[in-house]
């Protein structure tokens, strides 16, 4: 047989499938790509196989493990009952439902076991670094220390602002006041980072260019001590000695945007919300405020809280819940309250026996820092870190001898620095997530060898 009848009979066997199914030698002819040769097929027992319900046909090619990845695939569970179904069937919507809910339960289980395994991150022992900080103020109600997002800690140690920069370690002092008693009372950084509006105790307010060290702006409108400051865009909130709170907007010349006078003594505390809709703002007449941007100029606040029983100067919105905000009174009332601006109602009262300089929400925990002052107690001088929202304290720390004036956090959000009546600044690592490895902490401590180290 030449060449050419070997071709025409492998074509005739490629075009005749029942001519291939009664040969008895095997061919590894398949078929089309897109078409399988049935001829190749057992359709006969196919058909029973789909058809009938009640024989059990067992094939040794179809093993155990054939099974399982065909339930796997199928969606079925070990009783091959699908797991999800189509909402309407009345025979089985009703099992998947239960399994569903069985299987929520098993995993909310086992979220809870570990999370009680899990041990909490460790609390500070002691402080990152400590610098001496002569000349700082020992004032309740001043706001003398601002950590911009540049990484610039801005600081006011009597008539002078220093600078320090923690990424290289440098300190640099923009200006030295010449005036006897009119020392800066209230710093703060811009959004940007460009622009650090400066109070004083004269009543002037100030905007500085750190990079040039040169004096940008004077805005003039209070008449007495400017202890609290707080952007919100190109808008700059003052509250003074005076009662009053004013906004300025520094795009304009003239730069008196809106001047409220609801406090009946100094406003010693001012904080935009983060979206900056709405301005808190506490007196040292026991009173704290809510006022709607939108609204500010009619000098109609959105509601007014007189639960506190002392001055209210620490005040922090909550970075994962816009309408909470935690406030801290002085001594006489110790109490960190939690509200809810949006209803106008105080969810949490926590009774802390020590006067409320600070307060900082952890940005990676749902946690917040207070730190305190004067106490009849043995519970003063301290920080204190409170699980939210149930408000239980997780831990306290530090061994400040005498009270803490402010509290002020990082860019990060991981490390906290107190201004301490002592002349000093403490720097905590406490928030953050738990570090594994060489930390932040071992870092520092290498770096300044547990020494006290001279910030001018």
């Amino acid at each position: 047989m030449d060449q050419s009848d070997k071709l025409r009979l492998l074509q005739s066997y490629w075009y005749s499938p029942r001519r291939l199914h009664d040969s008895p030698t095997r061919y590894d002819f398949p078929g089309d790509r897109f078409l399988p040769n049935r001829s190749l097929m057992d359709l006969d027992r196919a058909h029973t196989l789909l058809t009938n319900k009640t024989t059990d046909f067992k094939s040794s090619k179809c093993n155990e493990v054939y099974q399982q990845k065909l339930i796997e695939s199928q969606s079925l569970n070990s009783e091959g009952k699908r797991i999800m179904v189509l909402r309407g069937s009345s025979k089985s919507s009703t099992k998947s439902i239960r399994f569903v809910d069985e299987l929520r339960q098993e995993m909310a289980a086992i979220s809870d076991n570990k999370s009680k395994q899990a041990p909490y991150r460790s609390i500070p022992k002691a402080e990152m670094i400590v610098f001496d900080a002569p000349g700082l103020m020992d004032d309740y109600y001043v706001n003398i220390m601002s950590w911009g997002k540049n990484n610039v800690l801005a600081v006011g140690l009597g008539p002078t602002l220093y600078l320090w920069n923690s990424v290289d370690q440098r300190t640099h002092k923009l200006f030295h006041v010449r005036e006897e008693d009119n020392w800066p009372t209230s710093i703060t950084w811009s959004e940007e980072t460009q622009t650090l509006a400066v109070g004083y105790t004269c009543s002037n307010l100030q905007l500085w260019d750190a990079e040039s060290s040169k004096l940008i702006r004077s805005l003039q409108g209070h008449s007495g001590r400017i202890a609290s400051t707080a952007w919100n865009g190109h808008i700059l909130t003052s509250g003074s000695r005076d009662k009053s709170i004013i906004n300025h907007d520094i795009r304009a010349r003239n730069h008196l945007a809106s001047c409220i006078k609801k406090h009946s003594d100094e406003v010693c505390g001012l904080k935009w919300s983060n979206e900056g809709d709405r301005l808190a703002s506490g007196g040292s007449e026991k009173q704290l405020y809510i006022w709607e941007a939108s609204k500010m100029s009619s000098s109609k606040f959105l509601h007014r809280f007189t639960d506190h029983c002392a001055a209210v100067k620490a005040l922090a919105w909550c970075p994962y819940q816009h309408n909470v905000l935690a406030s801290g009174g002085g001594w006489n009332d110790r109490c960190i309250r939690i509200w809810n601006t949006q209803k106008g109602i105080c969810i949490h009262s926590i009774e802390t026996k020590a006067q409320i300089s600070g307060l900082e929400w952890n940005r990676h925990h749902r946690e917040i820092l207070s730190s305190h002052g004067y106490s009849t107690g043995e519970d003063q001088n301290k920080l204190c870190l409170w699980k939210y929202p149930s408000m239980t304290k997780v831990g306290e720390f530090g061994n400040h001898e005498p009270r803490i004036i402010n509290l002020c956090q990082s860019p990060d959000g991981v490390t906290v620095v107190s201004a301490v009546a002592d002349e000093t600044l403490r720097f905590w690592d406490v928030f953050g997530p738990p570090t594994t490895g060489t930390s932040m902490a071992s870092d520092l401590q290498g770096l300044f060898s547990s020494r006290n180290s001279l910030i001018r």
